[in-house]
């Protein structure tokens, strides 16, 4: 073996030693909670890595380049695939990852220490988040476990669910009237219907619907969709009213490509909507400033914490579009993101849940605090 073959693999030696001893401490309560960054950031030092050398995500393309968007994509998927064999070099890289972004229930003492009394409002995802994602994006149910789950959650904070399905159907999984909805991506958002609504007029509720006016041109390319990928075996379309899910969950990997390039020829036609990428889902949305991060900041202003710094929110999520989300807690500095994912990806969250089994152990010891400190108030 050559000096630099032997050099190269204390390397990779050292590396891993200083990774086993930066995880032990961050899941340690013996240090103070507020010394945590100033070590996270000086193990990165020494690790010679940048956080972000991990899986890239595909950027929005709104220019609608059909092949260069198509094997964008398909090359993002990919490589993001969870079932493909792991190298050496990608496990070191998933460790480094879960050093920056350690688990929400490993780490749940230090989230509740900086709550701080403030008031804690709970954001959710659904598929993916509260449910599993399965083959039929029809039949994906929640558990009654993480449904008893929710609603004791709903009975201690402001709890919304924000998702890229449509409110009916939103509704029809979760079926609790005391939540707020934002269905659409945020674009549709409706108040719990068993009390007033904080804001004036709607009897049924509706506090928000930013992208009304694109609603006969979604319908419109719906259709047009619906048509043009009967053609790939597995593909579904499905209305979400203010945005189109493309769905290749069930659609032969050989055949993506020939489903990207029907999906980018349609949109060529339609420059007012821009076309985005979940998890093995293609997004169709209008190109409006509007994503999860501003329902967010809309849901908390609805609830009287516009300004407020007396407020700590958690959003938990699986998808690229949760990241805006993300984003706008990480810029706000106040409360938590935390991404639901048991691969390594790029993201502006804070902590991991590895799926949704883990999400309602998260909820249900979310609970558990409020209770036991809400007795101890009492005292």
């Amino acid at each position: 073996m050559t000096n630099q073959n032997m050099l190269g693999k204390s390397r990779v030696i050292v590396n891993e030693k200083i990774l086993e001893l930066a995880m032990s401490i961050s899941n340690s309560n013996v240090l103070p909670i507020t010394s945590m960054p100033e070590l996270m950031a000086l193990f990165d030092g020494l690790l010679g890595q940048r956080k972000n050398n991990l899986i890239k995500p595909l950027e929005d393309d709104n220019d609608h380049k059909g092949a260069t968007k198509v094997n964008a994509w398909i090359d993002s998927m990919r490589a993001s695939s969870p079932t493909r064999t792991r190298h050496d070099s990608e496990n070191r890289d998933q460790t480094h990852w879960t050093l920056f972004h350690p688990s929400a229930l490993n780490m749940f003492s230090k989230i509740m220490y900086n709550t701080n009394g403030k008031q804690i409002v709970v954001f959710l995802d659904y598929d993916g988040t509260l449910s599993p994602i399965v083959a039929d994006p029809d039949k994906a149910y929640m558990s009654k476990k993480m449904r008893v789950t929710l609603k004791d959650i709903a009975r201690h904070f402001p709890t919304a669910i924000v998702s890229g399905r449509c409110l009916d159907k939103l509704f029809s999984f979760v079926r609790l009237a005391e939540l707020y909805y934002a269905g659409s991506h945020g674009m549709d958002i409706k108040g719990p219907t068993n009390r007033r609504s904080t804001k004036k007029g709607n009897n049924d509720g509706v506090l928000l619907q930013p992208a009304s006016e694109f609603l006969p041109m979604i319908n419109e390319v719906y259709k047009i969709l619906v048509e043009k990928t009967k053609c790939v075996p597995g593909a579904m379309v499905e209305n979400n009213k203010f945005c189109l899910s493309v769905h290749f969950r069930n659609v032969d990997e050989k055949s993506w490509e020939a489903l990207g390039e029907q999906v980018s020829l349609v949109m060529n036609d339609y420059p007012k909507l821009k076309l985005t990428q979940g998890r093995k889902v293609l997004e169709i949305r209008p190109i409006i400033k509007w994503d999860k991060g501003r329902a967010l900041e809309f849901l908390l202003e609805s609830l009287g914490f516009a300004n407020s710094k007396g407020v700590f929110p958690i959003y938990i999520g699986d998808d690229r579009t949760d990241e805006d989300a993300f984003k706008v807690l990480r810029n706000r500095g106040q409360g938590c993101g935390i991404l639901v994912s048991k691969i390594s990806k790029e993201t502006n969250a804070s902590y991991t849940l590895q799926d949704p089994s883990e999400v309602g152990e998260f909820l249900r010891h979310l609970v558990d605090w409020k209770r036991t400190s809400s007795r101890s108030h009492k005292l």
